[in-house]
């Protein structure tokens, strides 16, 4: 149910968001934007001698931006929404994709080639998330449970539409309720379990936006986070999407994610997706 409400409220948003574009668009210094879709993996057999087994897989997402450019005040904002599920033969269905992720991001444009900014970032699970490698499946996450906020400022190279920089002092909470022995507690205290953790450090944001070819395109997105008191260990959030575009609904696309936390594990995290999409433009 909390995935079902989401999305209506996510729908809302557009549709809110678009009159109001429609109405001020010559007037404001707002500029909206959104893309919401959905990714296709499917494949069937009847009578199949060489073997194999039925599979389904579906991702839901979105990708919603609202922008005030003007001087000397730049503010961006961005929300990612993604939930999937993927089924193999008998199975049930099993949760593969689940995510919120906010940022938004204040720079205060001097004139130089780099300025001062501000930005802030939350990432949580939308719905219930399991590890499908134990028997039986045991749940590792929920909605806010974990929670990531981070806070930064620092100077930012955001002159170029293909490749952004951000170079900052950040600080970092995580909050945990039911899995706080997964994410918040620190092992150093054995009479308590911390459902709240902060963290100072530094923080590396990369953006690039780039056309290779007429109808393909290239973004990442290169988040890194140190502690001050680790500075030899990074945190790592490397998002890379290839999308060639079929024509104005639909395409296909190639999702490689990178996550290192140790908090989470000690190994680095991969995920990675082809699949066929169904998308709209909502502005």
């Amino acid at each position: 149910m909390k995935v079902i409400h989401l999305f209506i409220l996510l729908l809302f948003f557009s549709t809110v968001t678009t009159a109001k574009s429609d109405e001020e668009k010559k007037d404001t210094l707002w500029t909206p934007g959104g893309v919401v879709g959905l990714n296709l993996s499917q494949i069937a057999f009847s009578n199949w001698t060489q073997g194999g087994d039925n599979s389904l897989s579906f991702t839901i997402f979105s990708n919603l931006k609202l922008d005030y450019i003007g001087m000397p005040w730049k503010w961006t904002n961005s929300l990612k929404l993604t939930y999937g599920r993927s089924k193999i033969g008998n199975q049930g269905y099993r949760t593969n994709d689940n995510e919120i992720y906010y940022e938004s991001v204040l720079i205060h444009r001097l004139g130089w080639k780099v300025n001062p900014y501000v930005d802030a970032t939350f990432r949580t699970a939308i719905t219930k998330g399991y590890n499908y490698g134990s028997d039986p499946a045991m749940q590792i996450a929920d909605f806010f449970d974990p929670a990531y906020f981070t806070q930064g400022l620092g100077f930012a190279y955001d002159e170029d539409k293909g490749i952004r920089q951000r170079i900052g002092i950040a600080f970092k909470q995580t909050v945990a309720d039911k899995f706080a022995s997964l994410y918040s507690d620190d092992p150093e205290t054995m009479d308590e379990i911390e459902k709240f953790k902060f963290e100072s450090g530094l923080e590396s944001v990369t953006e690039v936006e780039y056309e290779f070819l007429e109808n393909m395109t290239y973004d990442g997105y290169l988040r890194l986070f140190t502690r001050f008191n680790e500075l030899d260990k990074w945190d790592v959030r490397w998002d890379n999407i290839i999308t060639a575009k079929v024509n104005d609904y639909v395409n296909v696309n190639f999702n490689f994610l990178l996550i290192y936390e140790k908090d989470q594990s000690l190994k680095r995290q991969i995920k990675e997706a082809l699949q066929l999409g169904f998308t709209y433009s909502l502005f």
